[in-house]
């Protein structure tokens, strides 16, 4: 194997396990149901979401896991086409 396997691969594994950290430290869907049966209670808090730790860790997971889907595209194009 060459050495951009292994940097590579490490690569992959870094962004992997820290997609895994930021989704855990998410909070469950379930949490928010009392908000749906009260009705538009949780609208006036949804508005303001985005600015809360919550939005910006759902942000945060969906930016690394287009990263993390290009690195593996780009990967398996580099290695299919160059080995």
């Amino acid at each position: 194997m060459l050495w951009y396997h292994y940097v590579l691969g490490g690569v992959l594994i870094v962004v992997s396990i820290i997609i895994t950290i930021i989704v855990l430290m998410q909070e469950g869907r379930s949490q928010n149901l009392s908000g749906a049966i009260a009705g538009g209670a949780e609208t006036f808090l949804g508005k303001a979401k985005a600015r809360t730790l919550e939005g910006r860790l759902e942000k945060l997971t969906k930016i690394l896991v287009a990263i993390f889907f290009v690195l593996v595209l780009g990967v398996f194009i580099l290695f299919l086409f160059i080995g």
